[in-house]
């Protein structure tokens, strides 16, 4: 049976770790006949559970035990997309996001439990354009910091809401741009430049060398931290002819320093298309312990005919080395997994593992015709970020619904709520 994973890149909590879910293209087409939604833009209120999903011929569909459906829980009243989403109680809800102006706007949204409002950002985090991104730091404290992306602000400063206020954060990390995770306040790991990551222990960040460039960092346990990324030395980058083949590469840290791990060797079969390249993007801790790796193996495409196609790697680490995943069933073999909870594993795509290893689609909801969506639209729901709220079942997500339609596209960004046996 397939392990489900704890988390994806963040969002998920197990073995008391808390840090960000980047959600990885949640796409997936809205039909004119999908679901529909009472839900106006700018609506303050989460939309119920009452409306019946359909079979697609206009008659409700047999509820199921695994039946899920994103809900949504806001339509934004502006021309955007929502970026990320903070949750520290189901009446303590962050969106934040961009306005479709021609030039970088920022917006930041608030729900209380009743209405969401448009807010300011924090002055403490100083000018910004774009969106600024959530770090959650315990269950108590959500951080807010500048876009990787943002020029001309400082990038230590970063802002801290505790529930009631935004304050400055006292000790953010040193040129941290990078990924995050934080195990409690006390104990945050981020990656900052190359081959670098800094760990905060309560009192002051240390700075760590890795022995190659990283992508991502997951902490399995007490000094039993993993990177992945991708090497340009070492054996099978060598191709002949000053041309070479970038591999996989893995990197633990064992409470003194970052050591480099064997990691399998990607290669495609002679003819080696152009420019080959493969190395590993996420890791990931499951609920038992178990630390699974993804990756990629690609090319530069459109220069050979036919064209191989691209590999995708998953690995799992057995305890002494990396060996290849049991693929999840169906639709979920190679998605990449983007949070966990007790009963199953959210996937890219809008797919979910349950635990008896059923892969299910999440359905969704078509936006309603007043915010201009005609009803033969095309519809595709992208969702950003998702995040459960602490001691709950309960997930919330962000993202937006690209409408596609002749004469009118627009881009409506939404907070959506998961729904079970609907």
């Amino acid at each position: 049976m397939h392990t489900p994973v704890r988390i994806a890149h963040g969002h998920g909590h197990g073995h008391g770790h808390v840090r960000r879910a980047a959600v990885i293209a949640l796409a997936a087409a809205l039909t004119a006949a999908g679901c529909g939604t009472s839900s106006g833009p700018g609506d303050s209120r989460p939309t119920g559970t009452g409306s019946a999903a359909t079979d697609g011929k206009g008659s409700a569909s047999k509820p199921s035990a695994h039946a899920l459906t994103w809900e949504f829980a806001h339509i934004a009243d502006f021309n955007g997309e929502l970026t990320d989403i903070g949750v520290l109680a189901e009446d303590d809800i962050w969106a934040v996001g961009m306005e479709n102006t021609g030039t970088p706007n920022a917006q930041l949204l608030h729900y209380d439990g009743t209405t969401w409002t448009r807010e300011p950002l924090p002055e403490a985090l100083g000018p910004t354009d774009y969106p600024p991104v959530f770090e959650e730091v315990g269950d108590e404290t959500l951080w807010l910091r500048p876009h990787k992306y943002q020029t001309g602000a400082a990038p230590t400063r970063w802002a801290q809401w505790d529930g009631t206020r935004w304050s400055a954060v006292p000790n953010p990390p040193p040129d941290g741009s990078g990924e995050l995770e934080a195990t409690a306040p006390d104990d945050i790991w981020t990656l900052s430049g190359e081959q670098t990551a800094q760990h905060w222990d309560g009192t002051r960040w240390t700075a760590t060398r890795l022995p190659y460039d990283p992508s991502d960092l997951a902490v399995a346990g007490p000094d039993d931290v993993w990177a992945v990324g991708g090497r340009s030395t070492g054996p099978g980058t060598e191709l002949g002819y000053g041309e070479s083949y970038s591999q996989p590469a893995s990197m633990h840290w064992d409470g003194t320093s970052w050591k480099a791990v064997d990691t399998p060797q990607a290669r495609f079969e002679e003819p080696i298309p152009p420019e080959p390249s493969a190395g590993l993007t996420r890791v990931f801790v499951l609920d038992s312990g178990e630390v699974r790796a993804y990756g990629r193996n690609s090319f530069n495409h459109g220069e050979v005919e036919p064209e191989p196609a691209d590999q995708d790697i998953l690995l799992r680490w057995d305890g002494t080395k990396w060996v290849d995943q049991e693929p999840a069933p169906d639709q979920c073999a190679t998605r990449l997994p983007v949070a966990q909870e007790a009963g199953g594993l959210f996937l890219d795509g809008n797919w979910y593992l349950t635990g008896d290893d059923r892969c299910v689609k999440i359905k969704r909801h078509r936006l309603p015709l007043s915010t201009g969506a005609r009803k033969e639209s095309n519809q595709m729901l992208w969702l950003r970020e998702i995040h459960r709220v602490p001691g709950t079942d309960e997930w919330w997500g962000a993202g937006h619904v690209q409408v596609n339609q002749s004469g009118d596209p627009f881009s409506a960004p939404v907070v959506v709520r998961l729904v079970r046996g609907g």
